[in-house]
């Protein structure tokens, strides 16, 4: 008797089984799993840095020059644009992992335009904000494992510009605040904003940008908040100049003159020091920035005087 109830209770699994298939549509038997978000690349192996861990830059604004924060002339900041999403390489710690934060897909290329003049002492910076590396394909498509956390719908346009700058920046006697929207220009045509996006959160951390670490805001500016890894090589030696500020001053990569991986202990509260650098040719003892692996990523607040960006009209 027993024997035959565990009979019945099989046939009664298996009748169950065959009817659950027979009314479940055969595309969705056969379709393959979801693929994984294409997650960051372009990442080099770095000594010193966990990129793994690295410090979310929340709440670092101050109002005043500050070391590991972003000294940002605005302080109220709208509730709105930026990632609507989080995922799992935010992580409860207060960290998050650069190498499993997704990135949008596509390898663009554009016409850039970007020249560097140096004429009566003054440094004259002509582009079209376009940049020489390739970008992602940007709106964000549906179609893209990004817009899940990101459905930035701007479009990369070109927009003439031209900014002059002292070939010899001068340190002024107290530093400056940095505004929201472009704070420099990196030597690849694209320009670097301060590392806030527009809720006054981390950007690297929250937004999702592409393989070269860049996007697009509503005006069609394609910019950086950290200095491309598309741009910089490793070295084991003093990194090569990679862009200006605004100020005048050059923004270096992410290794000392032996190297090393800098970080903030390293830098003072506008995100660089002075000590003799390769400059127009030269060796000279100057002040200048670095880029980090940490927030704030690349100058925290304007060492010099900042000059204005003028638009060229064609």
């Amino acid at each position: 008797m027993k024997f035959r109830s565990v009979r019945i209770f099989f046939i009664v699994v298996t009748l169950l089984f065959v009817w659950s298939c027979a009314n479940q549509p055969l595309a969705s038997m056969l379709q393959a799993p979801s693929p994984a978000a294409t997650v960051a690349k372009n990442l080099p192996t770095v000594t010193g840095v966990d990129l793994r861990h690295l410090p979310i830059g929340d709440g670092r604004i101050s109002v005043q020059p500050k070391v590991g924060s972003v000294w940002s002339c605005r302080t109220r900041f709208r509730n709105k644009g930026g990632a609507h999403a989080s995922g799992d390489w935010i992580q409860a710690d207060g960290t998050y992992n650069l190498t499993a934060k997704p990135t949008v897909n596509g390898a663009v290329h554009w016409p850039s335009q970007f020249t560097i003049t140096l004429q009566n002492n003054i440094r004259t910076i002509t582009g079209n904000r376009l940049p020489k590396s390739v970008t992602g394909k940007f709106p964000i498509s549906p179609d893209d494992d990004a817009y899940a956390y990101d459905r930035n719908p701007n479009s990369i346009t070109a927009e003439a510009y031209q900014i002059k700058l002292p070939a010899i920046p001068q340190a002024t006697e107290e530093p400056s605040c940095l505004p929201l929207g472009a704070i420099g220009v990196l030597t690849n045509g694209g320009y670097f904003f301060n590392a806030l996006d527009a809720r006054g959160e981390d950007a690297v951390a929250h937004e999702i940008q592409d393989s070269c670490q860049g996007h697009p805001e509503r005006g069609g500016a394609y910019h950086y908040h950290s200095v491309t890894t598309c741009l910089e090589a490793q070295s084991k030696e003093h990194s090569a100049l990679l862009g200006y500020a605004f100020d005048g001053f050059g923004i270096y990569g992410h290794y000392d003159k032996n190297g090393k991986v800098l970080t903030n202990t390293d830098l003072d509260a506008c995100h660089g020091h002075t000590h003799e650098i390769e400059w127009d040719g030269k060796k000279q003892k100057l002040y200048h920035y670095h880029a980090t692996w940490e927030y704030p990523y690349t100058v925290g607040c304007y060492r010099g005087k900042p000059n204005s960006v003028t638009k060229i009209r064609r």
